[in-house]
């Protein structure tokens, strides 16, 4: 009776002695009743963890009560007969059945190799995206996802300070991340907003339970060309409880369990949906360092607006900016006209938020409530901004426009 590194391929160092397995503990009825609590990845990773530490009855136990709550837990079916099957006679790698197709075997493996490097990194609960510069107090709840894990991430706004509450396996696009065009297969990189919400009935079974669009394409993917539309964060068909890690065509997909919890905390228009290749994590100290820094610049902006002196004001704008139907040029001769008659101006911003885009790209979402008062002028809307560090090491503003 020999050890074979089963899930070699995975990057898993895992361990079964292969041929009949030995009884351990036989805790088949504590990890049966342990296993109420826990929800279904959590116990799918209970049972790699035994079985790397060679609690195989434990394991089995585990697994035969998961598929059998999830039957279309493919994974789980998948390591669940490689070890009835190591019973009879060794096995040398993840996936042992001849009647599954490679393809097929590949993806599952691509998914365990997933969740459990997922399970081993589990190190920042107390850290910050750094992409959450503010929340505003009416987003309760942020989500960021990270592409490369690929894993979503739920934070609740508690008072103002994002905390992790939960996070959940998902699926992207089929070629990665980075969309540029429509029908590259490719998830985008950027800050986004939910936008509504499609209910299963009114969707084919394809989507799952339900489907949240995001605005793709945004502001600034517009500015620079991408094209595309349609990325939702959805569920999956009815005969599967998950996918690949890449295997949308640009979507997010979560499980059609995963989506349920997900929909609890989604606010449409207002609950930003941030895709990053990577999550930069951060201490609550440095976040609250970069809040100020950011906000900061936001409030001398108001300010220089207010003093009414153009020459200041217009110094926050660059020179490729382009947003409420001008140019640069454009938005420079108009400042000049409207500000020289103006006795006094007013501008009151509420309920800020910034989002920092992520993957270093320099480019700050910020979105408010804006009420512009002058002598001769009142108004009232929400205004989204997107500022842009530039060569000079100053940040600008290179769009803006009303949040619809």
């Amino acid at each position: 009776m020999g050890k074979t590194k089963y899930l070699a391929g995975l990057g898993i160092s895992l361990l079964i002695w292969c041929g009949p397995c030995l009884p351990q503990d036989l805790i088949t009825q504590s990890a049966a009743a342990k296993s109420l609590m826990l929800d279904n990845e959590s116990l799918f990773i209970q049972a790699l963890d035994e079985i790397r530490n060679n609690k195989i009855e434990a394991a089995l136990a585990d697994l035969e009560y998961l598929v059998n709550l999830n039957p279309n837990f493919k994974l789980a079916q998948l390591v669940y007969a490689d070890l009835l099957l190591s019973r009879s006679r060794p096995i040398t790698d993840f996936g042992n059945l001849s009647s599954a197709p490679y393809q097929e075997i590949v993806a599952l493996r691509q998914e365990a190799k997933a969740r459990w490097q997922h399970h081993l990194s589990m190190s920042n609960k107390d850290r910050i995206p750094a992409a959450f510069v503010q929340l505003d107090k009416q987003q309760q709840y942020a989500i960021i996802v990270d592409l490369n894990k690929p894993r979503l991430y739920l934070f609740e706004n508690v008072n103002g300070l994002p905390k992790l509450i939960q996070d959940f396996y998902v699926s992207i696009g089929k070629n990665g991340y980075g969309k540029l065009e429509e029908g590259d297969q490719k998830t985008p990189v950027g800050v986004y907003f939910a936008s509504g919400y499609i209910a299963a009935g009114q969707l084919p079974d394809f989507y799952g339970d339900g489907a949240f669009p995001i605005n793709y394409p945004n502001a600034w993917d517009r500015k620079n060309g991408h094209t595309g539309y349609g990325i939702w964060l959805h569920g999956t068909p009815s005969n599967t409880f998950s996918r690949p890690p890449r295997d949308s065509d640009g979507c997010i997909i979560v499980s059609n369990q995963d989506l349920k919890i997900l929909a609890r905390y989604i606010n449409t228009d207002s609950t930003p949906v941030i895709l990053a290749k990577n999550i930069d994590w951060i201490t609550a100290a440095e976040w609250q360092r970069r809040q100020q820094q950011f906000t900061s610049f936001l409030e001398q902006w108001r300010r220089d607006w207010e003093s009414r002196n153009t020459d200041l004001y217009l110094s926050h704008y660059s020179k490729e900016y382009a947003g409420l139907g001008k140019d640069y040029q454009g938005w420079v001769d108009y400042k000049r006209r409207v500000n020289s008659g103006k006795k006094f101006i007013e501008v009151d911003i509420r309920e800020p938020s910034m989002f920092a885009y992520p993957d270093g790209q320099n480019i700050l979402v910020v979105t408010f409530d804006q009420n512009y008062r002058s002598d001769s002028v009142k108004r009232k809307f929400r205004k989204r901004q997107y500022w842009r560090m530039e060569l000079d090491g100053k940040w600008r503003i290179i769009y803006e426009g009303t949040v619809s």
